[in-house]
């Protein structure tokens, strides 16, 4: 439980570094990472400077989706460890002064998972309304017109009951009943043995997909130029509706209450995944506003196919006004569903390091993906060599996931990089073995080190950390802004194209800081005149 004298605030503005177990370290040389490698690993973390880590589901699962298919909630899947590695992996994070966040995917669970095992036998068993049912419409077709990510409806038919199942993603993950109060108290028991067990918080898998709608109405189609290019439309008709029904639920704040409840005998913080195109922002203030709902949760904003420009963040922080000014979004770039933004943007070293200044500047927390700070491109996997079932679907159109989830690089020891003395679940990138950790660290000039820099800096100055952010404006292709807490107030300028800009400085007597990460001064005429991707980072001083 929570002492006194903690900081119930650590989540605002931390850095969090994601790591997808199967590809960190593996210790035992099957080919697949693991807990214990993980644990072997968090010093090269806690050398970053992040406050926390979020570790990706290892939970025990038949890997039909590789983890976020619970088959059971409260055991380590015998290929990643466990129990008792897991607490080693907690008690030496804690002692590295890092924080440990663990996903939980709660909106379903496996079809291996005991509840709905028992829930499929029949109508009337104790589980029979754990998992959302429904009959077939009078034609034999799925009772709405709800559609999967993952390729086709949203419904299967299942013979046993000779009902259909709801699932939004795999066939082999059913959702569960939120509408059931057992259901909830089941899932608030699972959240507090992982709290029991020393985690710091969670990261929520499809948290707004948990409530659907009881009436089982359908969902309206989508104008063609509103759907997302995120879900690949041309070969994937997900984004061709819009999702009122089948997730973004009201009755979904209610269930949030509890879980804030527990952790908060804890100190626990949350991050919910929002995954939704066109309400993602507003749903965004609806959950982490005030202090009773998530502390914060994961914008998908930054997350964009393509290279964001300064107009384009400026539109965001905008809609961030309007309508989540009291809520805490998280940032990022990368992570285990997209392309790594690296390769996904196109961005050259330089780009890249301003890109990672301007991540740690924003107002809100980040998120940094296991090898971004090596800046690592996204890998080309073989149609032969994939895993991802979403890849194999839909290929070549869209490839998958599986680019962004090879294996972490560490050393230039053998042909693997150092991940594993076995074969990798997914080939090594040729590309990535001369951007392993040992080869980066050498050079005092490397990404990796500015992304220390970068995280240095946030952790330095209480503004960009957890304070407001005022005045966003655009000249050119140079985004500014201010942040501020206290008496102390920081101006932030970033030239976001391979062009020179300039613009004003606001009135004030300003400072230039952030030297190591390339910002540039004022110029005696009272502009600043920035080089292609270059920061310019000033603090006030009292008059």
């Amino acid at each position: 439980m929570a002492g006194a004298d903690v900081d119930k605030d650590w989540w605002r503005g931390a850095v969090i570094y994601q790591i997808y177990p199967r590809s960190f370290q593996d210790s035992n040389g099957d080919g697949i990472g693991d807990l214990l490698g993980i644990s072997q690993r968090l010093p090269h973390i806690a050398s970053l400077g992040v406050d926390a880590i979020w570790i990706s589901p290892f939970f025990t699962s038949p890997m039909k989706d590789f983890g976020y298919d619970v088959s059971d909630y409260c055991d380590v899947d015998p290929m990643f460890g466990s129990l008792a590695d897991f607490d080693v992996l907690v008690s030496t994070a804690h002692r590295l002064g890092l924080k440990v966040m663990i996903d939980l995917v709660l909106s379903h669970t496996s079809d291996q998972h005991a509840w709905f095992k028992e829930s499929r036998q029949s109508k009337d068993n104790d589980k029979s309304n754990w998992y959302v049912w429904a009959d077939a419409k009078e034609d034999g077709t799925p009772p709405t017109n709800w559609l999967s990510i993952f390729g086709g409806s949203a419904w299967e038919w299942d013979t046993g009951r000779c009902q259909y199942y709801l699932h939004n993603f795999l066939t082999e993950q059913p959702d569960l009943n939120f509408h059931e109060p057992q259901v909830q108290e089941a899932l608030l028991s699972v959240a507090q043995f992982w709290l029991d067990r020393g985690v710091d918080g969670f990261r929520l898998d499809t948290i707004n997909f948990y409530v659907h709608d009881k009436e089982l109405r359908d969902n309206p189609p989508l104008p063609k130029e509103k759907r997302s290019p995120i879900i690949a439309p041309e070969v994937n008709p997900y984004t061709w509706q819009i999702h009122l029904y089948d997730k973004n639920r009201p009755e979904n704040l209610d269930f949030l209450r509890k879980l804030r409840a527990l952790m908060s005998q804890y100190n626990a913080a949350a991050v919910g995944e929002i995954g939704d195109d066109l309400r993602g922002l507003e749903i965004l203030g609806e959950y982490t506003s005030g202090d009773d709902l998530m502390h914060m949760s994961y914008a998908f904003e930054l997350l964009s196919s393509k290279q964001p420009t300064a107009a384009y963040i400026a539109d965001v922080f905008a809609q961030i006004d309007q309508v989540a000014a009291d809520g805490w979004a998280c940032w990022a770039f990368s992570n285990h569903d997209v392309p790594r933004h690296v390769s996904r943007w196109g961005l050259s070293d330089a780009a890249a390091r301003c890109f990672a200044t301007l991540m740690q500047c924003l107002r809100g927390s980040t998120c940094i993906y296991q090898g971004e700070e090596l800046a690592l491109p996204e890998a080309e996997v073989a149609f032969e060599d994939l895993q991802d079932p979403y890849g194999i679907r839909f290929w070549p159109a869209f490839k998958g996931r599986d680019g962004c989830r090879t294996p972490m690089v560490w050393e230039q020891s053998n042909q693997n990089g150092g991940f594993s003395t076995g074969r990798p679940w997914l080939p090594v990138s040729n590309d990535h073995l001369h951007r392993t950790v040992a080869d980066l660290e050498q050079d005092p000039a490397t990404i990796l080190h500015h992304y220390r820099k970068a995280i240095a800096f946030r952790h330095a100055h209480k503004a960009i950390l957890k304070g407001t952010q005022t005045d966003v404006s655009v000249t050119g292709d140079v985004l500014t802004f201010v942040r501020s807490y206290g008496q102390e107030d920081i101006f932030c300028a970033f030239n976001l194209s391979g062009e020179p800009g300039v613009v004003d400085m606001p009135d004030g007597n300003w400072h230039q800081i952030g030297v190591e990460l390339g910002s540039t001064g004022a110029a005696p005429d009272g502009k600043l005149h920035l080089g292609p991707w270059q920061p310019a980072l000033m603090i006030k001083i009292a008059s």
